[in-house]
Parts: structure tokens; sequence; C-alpha cells
């Protein structure tokens, strides 16, 4: 029986992964067995991360809003919670990374946005607002139900 060479396709297989580990360091681009388990890893935790980024993003988002409400509390009453629930009532199409823009870059429009929800709250009677429910008496918080 003659002998059989599979350079020529093994060699491209595993030239093929070591383009996708060139950047990594060490044993963990030049190994053929460590390149692949590499790989691997590398596929899961790109996997995994994806969702982290849009769980990442909504608290930054929500921390933003909630920043800019809880510096200017004299010009709204709101509560990031009560602002969000008012914003869906009214069926307005904003979501929390445009509020958060706006929020940040433009404070007075958020504010001329919630102050606008408060006013028009005469005309929808039939979606109830919630306002704050904690009101604030000489240091001592009470809660209205």
């Amino acid at each position: 029986m003659t002998r059989i060479k599979r350079g020529y396709i093994a060699r491209k297989r595993r030239t093929k992964i070591r383009l996708f580990t060139s950047s990594f360091r060490g044993a963990h681009s030049r190994l053929t067995r460590t390149i692949t388990q590499k790989k691997i890893k590398a596929f899961v935790s790109a996997h995994r991360d994806r969702d982290r980024k849009k769980r990442d993003f909504r608290g930054l988002w929500i921390s933003r809003i909630n920043a800019v409400i809880g510096e200017n509390k004299k010009n709204i009453y709101y509560s990031y919670h009560n602002l969000m629930y008012n914003l869906y009532k009214r069926q307005l199409l904003l979501n929390r990374k445009i509020v958060a823009q706006i929020a940040i870059l433009k404070g007075d429009c958020l504010f001329m946005i919630a102050n606008e929800i408060i006013q028009n709250s005469t005309t929808f009677p039939e979606t109830e607002l919630r306002e704050s429910s904690r009101v604030l008496y000489d240091n001592k918080i009470e809660f209205i139900s």
C-alpha cells in the first residue's frame, strides 16, 4: 500500500484557524490544539457578551436619566420610574436611549417634555398619571397611597 500524505489540506485548515488567532499571545497563536481551544472560548465569550452589552447600556441610560432628574428636583417632581411610566401611558415613542441623550445634551427639553405630560393630564382622563408617592414633611418621609 502506498503512503498517503495529507499535507496540503490539513495545512490549509490549520492556517485558516491560525489567521483567526494570530493576535493571541504565546502558544495560543502557535500550537494547533491550543489555537482551537482558544478559538472556541473566544466565540463563547463573544456570544455571551453581546447580550451583556445590551444590559450594560440599558443600565447606563437609566443612571443618566436618574442623575439628571435627581439633581433638578425643583424643576420636576418625577422619579425615574414615574417618568418612564407616564411616557409609556402617553404613548410617546421615546426609548431610554433617546431620553438619556435628551437628558444629557438638552436637560431643559426633558423638563419641557415632563411638564407637557403634567399639563396634558386633564385632556386624557382615561389614563391615570403617577406622581411621586413620597412627600417630605419636616425631614420625615411619608408615603401617599
